[in-house]
């Protein structure tokens, strides 16, 4: 008989994870150039998504 059983950790369930899943409508003209970036760089269109609108929020000026 087993002197001991082991349970590994479960890992967070999704969403649990610091992230929220967000739809964004766009048009095709934006989709060839994140696929062509994609590529060019070999990221996913999420992380170039985030990677952009982290650059953008930094430059980003609101005008009243």
């Amino acid at each position: 008989m087993a002197e001991e059983i082991r349970i590994t950790k479960k890992s967070a369930r999704r969403g649990d994870d610091g992230y929220k899943v967000v739809s964004v409508r766009m048009k095709d003209e934006m989709i060839e150039k994140l696929d062509a970036l994609s590529v060019k760089t070999n990221r996913s269109r999420n992380e170039l998504i985030n990677l952009l609108l982290e650059a953008a929020m930094d430059i980003v000026k609101v005008e009243e």
